[in-house]
């Protein structure tokens, strides 16, 4: 279970990538990019310069999703709907291919990282696991608790209108290019720290995390789980990563057609996620409350 929690949380950080684009409207299906640039950002400095101190890997994978994204986000920023979505997915493959045809880096079968230390601690066995894992969830819930306060900032706000009606923005005098230049930069970061410490839990990186099929699943839990608040996708992704582990046991052959049916029936019953459960119930307390009788009636 702690396995399946650690590994979630690293593809957790990545869903919440794409969740704070589609709160604009936005669907990226290629957000494995700074998935795969911040594993292998980590990867290629434990490889090339020896270095495995877990907070350095962190600060070169989120430096390299930084300065990427803020080239890619002049071009990104420019194009709505599918033209965006078709556009993040071609950049990725890019990706996926030049890294698959590198043989310095292990071509398709990626390359392995070392064990990470900690300011020159470096705990091994069990302990190396659990230090690992309480800090994967401090990072995970600090990034979450972050990504809620820029939901609820000015460009927050901005970028829901964006998804209302964009023209109005820019009547109102916002520039709607800036706020999805810096929404896209953020989900970038958040992504590429996903991929390190994900990569670092596993200890191997390899071109499948920039591939299509990877992407598509980040975009699959924001839909299963819902855009409607930040935990929303770490748990979505916790839940997926269960359904898929028993779906292989039930049905090795055919495990696909299981998640395919649990995303056909989340669409049909929950258009807006799992998360929507949460906020029926809270609108359904206070109309429970008002139409119970008044004690003495």
């Amino acid at each position: 279970m702690v396995n399946y929690i650690h590994v979630s949380m690293g593809t957790g950080m990545v869903a919440l990538g794409v969740m704070i684009q589609m709160r604009a409207g936005l669907v990226s299906f290629g957000q494995g990019l700074y998935f795969c640039v911040g594993g292998y950002a980590a990867g290629m400095t434990a490889k090339f310069l020896g270095i495995s101190d877990l907070f350095v890997l962190l600060a070169i994978g989120v430096v390299a999703a930084l300065i990427l994204s803020a080239i890619l986000g002049f071009l990104l920023r420019r194009y709505r709907e599918i033209f965006y979505a078709m556009l993040t997915l071609a950049i990725s493959m890019i990706l996926f291919g030049l890294l698959s045809s590198t043989e310095e880096l292990g071509s398709t079968d990626g390359f392995n990282l070392p064990t990470p230390t900690y300011l020159g601690w470096a705990p091994t066995g069990e302990v190396g696991r659990i230090t690992l894992y309480i800090l994967t969830c401090f990072i995970a819930i600090g990034c979450a608790i972050a990504l809620n306060r820029f939901l609820k900032s000015p460009i927050g706000y901005v970028n829901e209108a964006i998804r209302e009606n964009e023209l109005r923005v820019e009547y109102l005098g916002t520039s709607a290019h800036k706020a999805v230049h810096i929404t896209y930069m953020l989900a970038a970061v958040v992504s590429s720290i996903g991929g390190v410490l994900w990569s670092l839990v596993l200890g191997h990186v390899d071109p499948e995390m920039t591939n299509w099929t990877t992407s598509g699943q980040f975009v699959f839990v924001s839909i299963l789980s819902g855009i409607g608040n930040v935990a929303a996708p770490l748990i979505g992704t916790f839940i997926l990563e269960i359904v898929r582990v028993y779906a292989v046991e039930i049905s090795p052959n055919t495990w696909q057609m299981i998640l395919g049916s649990v995303m056909l029936l989340t669409i049909i019953f929950l258009p807006k996620g799992l998360w929507s459960l949460l906020t029926r119930k809270k609108k359904s307390k206070p109309q429970q409350t008002a139409s119970a009788p008044a004690a003495g009636e």
